[in-house]
């Protein structure tokens, strides 16, 4: 089904993992002709995060990017399509509706469950395949292993949450995904800062792959940072413009966040 590899993957030697799973903006053979205008534009993107964590190359982490739109499947989703966040709006594993509101599929075109069982097996099965398996890696190596999930957002989107975000988002599913000890140092360190605001599990608190993979007593830890897009776009509409000045000084940010986890001990 699908023609690009379903994900791009760096390895690293540092017991952290950087798992990016909606920064994709490819789609499967067919599907742009079946979508709006607004769907084609790929609005919910996480724009531009592999240059927000450039930085991991450098630390020897590794970095493990979706390639494919969330239009196509959402990564962070459980194969099930459970709720994360009961009394939202239910984004959905396999999407029909932007952020917004608006249809992603032109009248009739939108998958059916066989499509979506179809999807779920080419796209999501392999990520998460090989999500597990590096994590087994970095724990069998160091016995335990830190998976870090980088998101973005638009600051305001009324339909999913009310007013504005703050800048960085963290996750951690109200405690339960990381050791306190690993969350501490970090929360400490924005909390030094003036420029950006923050939050720890705020409105997000983490998706499938923070709640999943997070498993302490099993040695594996999960952190979900959601940024806000203004802290490094100029625009957070099409053409969604970035600032390079702010993007360089988010990505020494995130960079410092990474340095942080790399440098934990259980």
């Amino acid at each position: 089904m699908s023609e690009l590899p379903v994900f791009s993957f760096a390895r690293g030697d540092a017991p952290v993992l950087v798992t990016i799973p909606h920064a994709g903006t490819a789609l499967m053979p067919g599907m742009a002709g079946r979508m709006t205008d607004t769907g084609a534009a790929l609005p919910d993107t996480d724009w531009y995060m592999e240059r927000l964590y450039a930085g991991a190359f450098a630390l020897g982490i590794g970095v493990l990017r979706a390639n494919y739109s969330r239009y196509v499947i959402d990564l962070n989703r459980g194969a099930d399509d459970a709720t994360l966040y009961p009394g939202r709006p239910k984004t959905g594993l396999v999407p029909e509706l932007t952020f917004d509101g608006e249809p992603i599929y032109r009248e009739g075109e939108a998958p059916d469950e066989a499509e979506i069982a179809a999807r779920r097996l080419a796209y999501w099965q392999p990520y998460h395949d090989a999500v597990a398996e590096e994590l087994a890696r970095l724990k069998a190596r160091w016995g335990w292993a830190v998976l870090w999930d980088g998101h973005s957002i638009r600051d305001e989107i009324p339909r999913l949450f009310e007013g504005r975000l703050p800048d960085l988002n963290f996750g951690t599913n109200e405690g339960a995904s990381c050791d306190p000890s690993l969350m501490a140092p970090i929360m400490e360190s924005v909390g030094k800062q003036v420029r950006y605001t923050h939050v720890l599990n705020g409105r997000f608190k983490g998706g499938y792959t923070t709640r999943h993979y997070g498993r302490p007593p099993e040695g594996l830890h999960a952190i979900q940072l959601e940024k806000a897009q203004n802290v490094y776009l100029d625009g957070q509409r099409a053409p969604w413009p970035i600032s390079e000045t702010k993007l360089r000084d988010m990505a020494g940010i995130v960079a410092g966040f990474l340095r942080q986890a790399k440098a934990w001990r259980p």
